[in-house]
């Protein structure tokens, strides 16, 4: 994960740092050079008479009706609100046979290393109001880990009554015999975020209040318990743990001039069945716009 960060932090620097050579005007005693963001000016014949300007003409760019940023990274926190009513959960995955039940306490999460990252492969902004009001839209995934407190432990492969005439193969939790130093839950989403953009400033960064609101649809691709404990050692499972495929989320970001925040909270259950868990991510999202 670190290294991935890394990577894309290095191309996003290279990306914005390109600059190419346009000539803009000439004249028998005046040439104008744009280089990135800055303007050279050459006023007359004689060599060194020349002038640097930062920020191009007034710090304004040519707007365009559609525009792209690419290689978004978002870093931030991962939780959940736990609304499940245990006393009355009598569910397989959290109340099997033969084990002890687990309470809301059991799934507490130790918040300052439960994180959230998302790698935005792009975001598009359509310009729909005077470069006031957009529709912006992207790809990406989500990165979720939520670290346990507890000891619980996921199993894929409990045979457990559906019913008193059947029985079936199904996932449960339950509290395991020894303690760990590391336990967390990974869930994963390819994600796609809908969201309309309003924009005061749009010729100045640094000084514009941004907002968008909307919503994300996302897919569970990977979904893992990894552990270590010195009893074991390091161990990563990979199964059906119950978790939804499909999440529907809220979303938002606040832009305070070069500073940018999001945000996400899901109304459903991360669960398909007992658990009422609701995640949401909050953090601070490195973004051109």
């Amino acid at each position: 994960m670190k290294q991935l960060i890394l990577l894309l932090a290095t191309a996003i620097i290279c990306l914005n740092s390109t600059a190419q050579d346009v000539p803009q005007k000439k004249d028998e005693n005046k040439d104008t050079i744009r280089v990135g963001g800055m303007i050279i000016v050459k006023k007359g014949k004689k060599s060194g008479d020349v002038s640097v300007k930062i920020g191009g003409d007034n710090g304004k760019r040519k707007r365009k009706n559609i525009s792209t940023n690419w290689w978004i990274v978002d870093l931030g926190f991962a939780n959940y609100s736990d609304k499940t009513n245990y006393a009355n959960a009598g569910s397989y995955l959290v109340n099997r046979p033969g084990y002890p039940a687990l309470d809301k306490n059991d799934f507490k999460l130790k918040a300052g290393k439960s994180v959230n990252v998302n790698v935005w492969v792009f975001m598009q902004r359509l310009n729909l109001i005077q470069h006031h009001v957009h529709l912006k839209y992207g790809l990406g995934v989500e990165l979720n880990n939520y670290r346990y407190k507890s000891a619980i432990n996921y199993n894929e492969d409990g045979l457990v009554p559906y019913t008193a005439n059947t029985q079936t193969n199904a996932p449960f939790i339950f509290r395991d015999s020894i303690s760990f130093s590391k336990n967390k839950l990974a869930a994963d989403y390819v994600t796609v975020p809908v969201m309309l953009n309003f924009v005061t400033n749009p010729d100045d960064r640094k000084n514009r209040f941004g907002l968008s609101v909307g919503i994300s649809a996302g897919y569970l691709y990977s979904q893992r318990n990894k552990q270590v404990s010195n009893e074991r050692g390091k161990l990563k499972n990979r199964g059906d743990y119950d978790l939804e495929r499909f999440k529907l989320s809220y979303v938002a970001e606040l832009g305070l001039g070069p500073v940018m925040l999001y945000g996400s909270y899901s109304p459903k259950s991360m669960y398909e069945r007992s658990l009422d868990v609701k995640p949401f991510n909050v953090g601070f999202r490195f973004s051109y716009w």
